[in-house]
């Protein structure tokens, strides 16, 4: 979700480069950089932190001088390294002759910096990107293009790249784009790319929007487009009338919905490097030494809000495959209650930002007894991961919207990988089981775009329900977490009393709720207790009670005795959760839009809670 911004023409470039990478904030970043060149001298620039940092390098560089012709900008948002200026984009060769900006994530960048050092590069940083400008130097003759054509078919993974050379300083910019959304703007006498709209709509409308595998070769008065093989096509520019605001959020009403709606790429990303076509898998490069995970005795996971509901759904994952016993703590009492914790155990910690107080205060009292400390995080180099001895980052990218979405589904996939990972270093699977789980993970994206492609029934079905005042989620097994997920979404965002408990105990209390006023939400997917969960809905219209159901695809049986039924694409035990959670997410959005509320910044919360 990195930022990237590039222009060529005759303005002054820094600010030019400055201003779109301010437009690009909303997506998120740690450290940010650029490159200006011009016939005759080329600078880079980078630095931690806000782009005001930046801006006061610049000033101090006396950059800001009106010869540049040519430059490329980066926020970065960290995968591979943490924040530091070293880490920070545009990347350089060893010659000082190519720099690259990068989105993206190359898999097989510890291979290709192997044989790059071998031949005598040397690397200035711990990122994936940086092989990129050494592996397009060591096939550049002259001809940018080319060179970075020829590089690339060496290169797995996915980019959307910008490359400028000091051979070409001021007359050519190199785009390619793999996966990660790169926008040509046109303009008189001079062109802009960006990794996003937002940075083009003060300087033109006219766009091209780049294809995956295409090659953009960028002057000031032309543009030739490329296939991976060289060949040359035409394209014709796109009108955009977007405003600022639309274009931030992709033409989607609130972050949120964009967010929900991202969750199949964040899910693609969160597997990206870590599993194969052939159902293979390897986490060594993110966990390290495995001896520790390997002989753990107990594991427990602390979390706060919706990680905690991750967490307790990954404890499913965890004994059902791996066979290991965990502990689930709400990371906030975890200190508190002096937990038996020692150098046989594995705390792995959970948090979106990384900066959770409670979640760290947890994850040092686990360190002070000696415990191995893991951390599944979203957001490279914050706290979390720097006391960790291994991360297992989510790779979802930025989360705007005050309630989380695509955080909380990609923790459930890392979790899934770290229990399958768990499991075939202790023997409790075979290979042939692995496989199969991956395959399920692999085939995940396609079944959310599915459901997401149904999200207007689910509109409608808010549409029918929105003036209720109280609403119970329901769920079984490993179901039940994700009914708490669902409750606490529609309450956070809706204002609406939502509660979400076992279904088993429903009759321990929650049902003195039930009545014609209350509707249900229960999670049923055909799972080992999906009889058991027919009971509960059966009990619950035996109360008056409305049920609106969360069912297999092709369950009829279920439509009869429900009011709503919520349809989900038939999947594993330990997929089911995943799914299920999607429509909850939606159900909760259009909720609370049409009760007028704030869904991106809901009353008295905030993002990341730093306080105890």
């Amino acid at each position: 979700m990195c930022g990237i911004v590039g222009y060529i023409g005759s303005r002054e470039v820094s600010s030019i480069l400055v201003d779109g990478l301010k437009r690009l904030e909303y997506r998120g970043y740690d450290s940010c950089g650029l490159v200006l060149m011009d016939a005759s001298s080329h600078r880079i620039i980078r630095s931690v932190g806000r782009i005001a940092r930046l801006e006061e390098k610049i000033k101090d560089a006396g950059a800001s001088n009106g010869t540049v012709q040519c430059g490329i900008g980066h926020t970065r948002w960290a995968t591979h390294g943490r924040p530091s200026e070293d880490n920070s984009h545009p990347h350089r060769d060893c010659t000082g002759r190519i720099y690259v900006a990068h989105n993206g994530i190359i898999e097989n960048y510890l291979a290709l910096k192997r044989r790059l050092i071998a031949e005598g590069h040397r690397f200035t940083s711990a990122t994936d990107t940086e092989v990129l400008p050494h592996l397009i130097e060591s096939y550049f003759e002259g001809d940018l293009h080319s060179a970075v054509r020829r590089a690339l078919r060496e290169v797995e993974g996915v980019y959307g790249i910008v490359v400028v050379s000091t051979e070409t300083a001021g007359r050519q910019i190199v785009a390619v784009r793999n996966g990660p959304p790169l926008v040509v703007g046109l303009g008189q006498g001079e062109t802009f790319i960006a990794s996003d709209v937002p940075a083009l709509l003060p300087y033109t409308q006219d766009m091209v929007f780049l294809k995956d595998g295409e090659i953009a070769v960028i002057g000031a008065d032309d543009v030739q487009f490329h296939d991976s093989n060289g060949t040359c096509s035409k394209r014709q520019p796109e009108k955009v009338t977007w405003t600022a605001d639309m274009a931030e959020k992709e033409g989607y009403p609130h972050f949120m919905l964009k967010e929900i709606h991202e969750q199949p790429r964040a899910v693609k990303d969160t597997l990206l490097g870590r599993v194969t076509g052939e159902g293979k898998m390897n986490l060594e490069p993110d966990l390290g030494d495995l001896r520790a995970l390997a002989s753990a005795e107990r594991l427990h996971i602390v979390a706060m809000g919706t990680s905690l509901h991750a967490a307790h759904v990954g404890k499913f994952m965890i004994e059902s495959l791996a066979r290991v016993p965990v502990e689930v703590d709400n990371a906030s009492e975890f200190r508190y209650r002096d937990p038996i914790v020692g150098p046989k155990s594995v705390v792995i910690g959970i948090s979106q930002s990384g900066e959770t107080a409670d979640t760290l205060a947890a994850m040092k009292e686990a360190r002070d007894k000696g415990a191995y400390l893991l951390s599944i995080c979203n957001v490279v180099g914050s706290q979390a991961t720097r006391v960790s001895d291994a991360v297992l980052y989510t790779h979802a990218g930025p989360e705007i919207g005050v309630a989380s979405t695509k955080a909380f589904t990609t923790q459930l996939v890392a979790l899934y990988l770290f229990a399958l990972q768990l499991a075939e270093l202790r023997g409790t699977l075979t290979s042939e089981a692995i496989t199969d789980h991956v395959q399920q993970l692999r085939d995940l994206p396609d079944q959310i775009n599915k459901l997401l492609d149904q999200s207007q029934g689910v509109a409608g079905l808010a549409e029918r329900l929105c003036k209720y005042r109280n609403f119970l989620y329901l769920g079984r097994g490993v179901q039940c977490p994700v009914a708490l997920e669902g409750a606490l979404k529609l309450k956070e965002i809706s204002y609406i009393h939502a509660e979400g408990y076992s279904a088993g105990e429903m009759k321990h209390g929650p049902i003195a709720l039930i009545d014609a006023e209350m509707p249900v939400v229960v999670l049923a997917p055909q799972d080992a207790v999906y009889r058991k969960t027919m009971g509960n809905i059966e009990e619950v219209k035996v109360c008056a009670g409305i049920v609106i159901a969360v069912a297999t695809e092709g369950d009829h049986e279920i439509a009869e005795k429900g009011d709503y039924t919520i349809y989900i694409p038939a999947a594993g035990n330990l997929i089911n959760p995943i799914l299920s959670t999607i429509p909850l997410q939606l159900f909760a959005y259009h909720v609370a839009c049409l009760r007028g509320c704030d869904v991106d910044k809901p009353r008295n919360l905030a993002k990341s809670v730093t306080v105890e």
